[in-house]
């Protein structure tokens, strides 16, 4: 049994080979998605539509907000980002990257100088051939000035290797963009929360000091026996509840500051006490662009990123297709070449700077795959399933973005109907302050009850400044979403790629079925 199965191994490694050189099935390629429709989601946002001019956010969207703070932290940000820096560096790769590939395209040209002192054995081959040779000295020289090679390139393979490798430069460039993006909005973040964090902290020690004085005014009352015990109790609890409150909004502020020293490229003391000194932040009024859906892939530099990826791979597939054919290159050499048997340098030169020491060789070649092993087939395989996972990302990152500006602008509305809706319950509760003060002026009201609503009022506020904050991060996430002033990416009627509709595809397929590659 064990020798049948031996004998039968070569067999069916045999069958595998020849089996890896014949045509696969060609399935259908991945299909690019369409903008997916987004006027319900827009209808029913809330948020007016304008022109395309002044919907889409502008490059430095942040002055939007109106606080110079936010202006220099954002620009120290974008001059020393070290995340920022590094995407940079990767795009001078990929540019680099382009070079290369462009240098098949064009006919390489070199120039070599060799020179060669050899002694033959007195009894070695050359002597075995002729006896006079043994034990000689000889040397050699050769100047080639010119040595040039070209493959010329009938089926495009090395115009879609560059064409590959500017779509991934131009990819990376729209990831540098992604990059970029993501620093200003992480900074427009850390710095707003910072700043709400700030205000909330102005009210918190105000109300600290106000739930001191009711606690002192309830121990005041329970020494004279007006008061009972457990109304001093809760009083001391509220006063340390507020002390609490006001230590943990200090942490959470240094927090901030050290977000923004990291995204600033700088250690953690360059942004302490950012948010002591007084500064104000305006709220920015988004809008959107008619055309949202349909001007998403110019203005979301991932979405352009994942496109110019799925383009390249589709060139990898015509470069891939092309290894089945037939290629032909072009050698030509011109040059001298001398020797002598002998040492003496000025004779060797004599003879090489000669006419008759000029040589040339000019050798066409042609190579033509014929069995591989299943090689090629494998390779272009290959770069089919990398096109296919290209697109299939495109067209994840489509959906991500239609549903990331549909999410920012369900936060937005919600934070704005909180924060006007506090409004309106902090403006009725002021009204109950200013009455409660006239009742204190004309005895008809002790102050323990004033304060007591007082700091009630101060707590709607400390609440409203909180959802003033979501309502600016959710201001901040729409921008992202609408791609945070990016317009350099492609149209959407520009046309997709179709490897399988390459001209060269017929013939790909007919030497496959004949067992190539």
């Amino acid at each position: 049994m064990i020798r049948r199965l031996q004998r039968s191994i070569p067999v069916a490694a045999a069958v595998a080979s020849l089996g890896g050189c014949m045509p696969t099935a060609q399935e259908q390629r991945a299909e690019f998605m369409e903008p997916p429709p987004m006027r319900r989601t827009i209808a029913a946002s809330g948020v007016k539509s304008v022109s395309a001019e002044n919907g889409w956010p502008s490059q430095q969207w942040w002055k939007s907000f109106r606080c110079a703070d936010l202006d220099g932290v954002m620009e120290k940000a974008l001059l020393d980002n070290q995340g920022l820096r590094k995407a940079a560096d990767t795009l001078k790769d990929a540019e680099a990257a382009v070079d290369i590939a462009g240098s098949r395209l064009t006919p390489y040209v070199e120039a070599d100088l060799s020179y060669k002192q050899y002694r033959y054995a007195e009894r070695g081959v050359a002597a075995g051939l002729n006896p006079l040779q043994g034990g000689k000295h000889k040397s050699a020289a050769f100047l080639n000035p010119i040595s040039a090679k070209w493959e010329l390139d009938f089926w495009g393979k090395n115009r879609a290797l560059l064409d590959a490798a500017i779509g991934d430069a131009l990819a990376q460039a729209g990831e540098l963009e992604q990059t970029r993006l993501l620093l200003t909005t992480s900074v427009a973040r850390a710095y707003l929360r910072g700043y709400i964090l700030g205000e909330q902290l102005k009210l918190a020690k105000e109300l600290t000091g106000m739930r001191r004085e009711l606690r002192q005014l309830a121990e005041t009352r329970y020494q004279t026996g007006i008061e009972i015990l457990d109304v001093v109790q809760i009083a001391r609890s509220n006063e340390e509840s507020a002390v609490r409150r006001e230590a943990s909004l200090t942490a959470a502020i240094e927090i901030q500051e050290n977000a923004l020293a990291r995204l600033m490229g700088e250690g953690p003391d360059v942004a302490r006490g950012l948010f002591v000194r007084r500064q104000t932040v305006s709220p920015a009024q988004p809008a959107l662009p008619r055309e949202l859906p349909i001007e998403l892939l110019a203005h979301r530099p991932d979405l352009m990123a994942a496109l110019r990826r799925a383009e390249a791979w589709a060139d990898r597939i015509h470069a891939a297709k092309a290894l089945f054919l037939p290629s032909i290159d072009l050698s030509v050499s011109a040059g001298l070449e001398a020797s002598v048997t002998s040492t003496q340098f000025a004779k060797l030169g004599g003879y090489l700077f000669n006419p008759g020491a000029m040589v040339y060789s000019v050798t066409p070649g042609l190579h033509l795959p014929i069995f591989q092993g299943g090689k090629l087939t494998g390779n272009l395989e290959t770069q089919r399933a990398d096109y296919d996972q290209a697109v299939d990302t495109y067209n994840e990152t489509l959906l991500t973005a239609a549903q990331q500006v549909a999410d920012a602008l369900a936060t937005l509305k919600r934070a704005k109907a909180e924060y006007e809706s506090q409004g309106r319950f902090i403006k009725a509760r002021r009204a109950a302050v200013q009455l409660a003060r006239i009742r204190l002026q004309g005895g008809l009201q002790d102050r323990r009850e004033f304060v007591q609503l007082y700091a009630d009022t101060l707590d709607a506020v400390f609440i409203q400044r909180g959802m003033e904050g979501d309502r600016l991060i959710a201001t901040v996430d729409l921008m992202q979403a609408l791609g945070g002033g990016y317009d350099a990416g492609p149209q959407a009627y520009e046309p997709r790629p179709a490897p399988e509709t390459d001209p060269i595809t017929p013939v790909v397929d007919v030497v496959q079925s004949l067992g190539g590659g």
